[in-house]
């Protein structure tokens, strides 16, 4: 299987290339000539294997440059007990006869971001090794909060790379700015800018996409790649578990083989959902894709209208992963519903740079809205929703989760649909005590382990050790910097 660019469709590379690079150079994002197709028979007997068999499956279709020996080796070496705190990898709750909570949180920093970054520093070393001979692998990472801890500690001490995170420095939580600001780690690096995640994603494309700054790198033994889902590497183990979910479910006699099941997502980059529709398209009986967003509702907005428009007011919410205006894998999306026509994507996304909008055609605007329902939840109906969940369920969910169950709640009451449906939940909910705290309870309380600790006293879920152990550890990371200042500090921390 080779992959192209979504700006230039004549340029094809193998797996190995398009992983090691992070990004085209025309700045487009790589994609697969054509998806691999999974049919019932299938879903059917994998639904019986453990989450790494499955996991191995799924990758072998696209990865047809690494022998079986490195797609084992990748996957067993990151979907182990020793990083997960259950055999299952992504756990199934059930919350009623009809909606499931998907927890992708049982990683090593407690966010659905782990499912794809505890092995992507496995396929990008052996990628590299193909392709990049001895250069060291330079990982640049814009974050809004979950991707950098979960890229820091994947790729902590991995021989041969080195990662800088960048993030907006009111735009985290306390906990996932303490969960990077003590990385632990020789090759790591983190730095705030002022600004939001926009801005840092910015930034870090427009260093990718520097010609003078790629060849000082390769003048030093070094280039560029990302952690972020714009890479490949990062986005297909997100299809994992989308074909996983469904193939358990079965397997569990939840669903009937061939029974349609709906995917409900809370999103801002769109990565997460983008692999849904990814499985949906491979085979997997996936009906409705629910797009959840913040008060940041460019994505709700651009599935009901077609027009994506950036030029908005930005809000800094409770569900900070999401605070995005700019969501990088529309670009495939719209590459693939545009019949993978790079004309009309350079098109809209030279519009997007130059006037900060642009208007899909109308045959991408009706395949949108059959595929895609958007809908968003504003920060008092996220709080509201936790309450209501809890109290109706003795169930807890994060902030983000909880936009995708308002959505959720509020999709099936407008079109009536009965169909089962996945409601994907990103985080635990001790990543974001503070909010949590106060949709379940009246008590104030300023420090953020108390507020844990409270949680777990009336919850009763158990708090991760990753996050407990935070308190003692020393904050190694404090710079703060204007974001016209990436390039040089991505130098200073290259020390070229």
């Amino acid at each position: 299987m080779l992959y192209k660019s979504t700006r230039n469709s004549d340029l094809k590379v193998e797996s190995a290339q398009a992983i090691t690079q992070g990004i085209s150079k025309d700045g487009g994002l790589f994609v697969p000539d054509k998806l691999p197709k999974i049919d019932l028979d299938t879903i059917n007997n994998i639904g019986k294997l453990s989450y790494v068999e499955r996991a191995k499956y799924v990758l072998s279709l696209f990865l047809t440059d690494f022998s079986e020996d490195e797609i084992n080796y990748c996957a067993e070496s990151a979907y182990t007990d020793k990083k997960f705190a259950t055999d299952n990898i992504a756990e199934l709750a059930k919350l009623s006869d009809n909606t499931y909570m998907l927890e992708l949180w049982h990683g090593p920093t407690c966010a659905f971001k782990d499912m794809a970054l505890q092995i992507l520093p496995f396929l990008l070393t052996t990628s590299a090794k193909k392709v990049a001979g001895d250069k060291k692998i330079v990982i640049l990472v814009a974050t809004s909060g979950d991707t950098g801890k979960a890229a820091l500690e994947g790729f902590k001490d991995v021989e041969g790379t080195q990662i800088l995170v960048f993030y907006p420095v009111d735009g985290v939580s306390s906990m996932q700015k303490r969960q990077m600001t003590t990385q632990e780690g020789d090759n790591v690096s983190v730095c705030a800018i002022e600004g939001n995640f926009d801005d840092a994603q910015t930034g870090v494309k427009a260093i990718f996409t520097d010609e003078a700054f790629a060849k000082s790198l390769e003048n030093n033994g070094m280039m560029f790649s990302s952690a972020n889902s714009i890479n490949w590497g990062r986005l297909l183990p997100q299809i994992v578990y989308y074909v996983s979910t469904y193939a358990k479910l079965v397997a569990d006699g939840e669903l009937t083989l061939g029974e349609k099941l709906n995917f409900v997502v809370p999103t801002g980059n769109f990565g997460n959902i983008l692999a849904a529709y990814y499985a949906k398209k491979m085979g997997v009986p996936i009906g409705k894709l629910i797009c959840a967003s913040n008060s940041n509702k460019v994505l709700t907005d651009f599935i009901n209208t077609g027009i994506y428009q950036k030029n908005r007011d930005f809000y800094t919410t409770i569900s900070p992963s999401m605070d995005i205006l700019i969501s990088s894998n529309l670009e495939r999306l719209l590459y693939d519903l545009s019949g993978c026509d790079d004309k009309k994507i350079n098109e809209w996304f030279s519009l997007l740079n130059s006037k900060g909008t642009y208007e899909v055609d109308d045959k991408v605007k009706t395949t949108l809205g059959d595929l895609f329902y958007g809908g968003y939840c504003t920060d008092e109906d996220t709080k509201k929703t936790i309450k209501e969940i809890f109290e109706k369920y003795s169930y807890l969910c994060d902030t983000h989760t909880a936009v995708a169950v308002k959505v959720a709640k509020e999709y099936t009451q407008k079109t009536g649909d009965k169909t089962k449906m996945v409601i994907v939940s990103t985080a635990s909910p001790y990543k974001f005590s503070e909010s949590v705290l106060s949709a379940i309870s009246n008590e104030v309380i300023s420090d953020e382990y108390e507020q844990v600790s409270k949680i777990n006293e009336l919850s009763g879920l158990e708090i991760p050790n990753a996050l407990a152990n935070l308190k003692d550890k020393q904050v190694r990371f404090s710079k703060v910097i204007d974001k016209s200042q990436m390039q040089s500090a991505v130098s200073e921390m290259l020390g070229i």
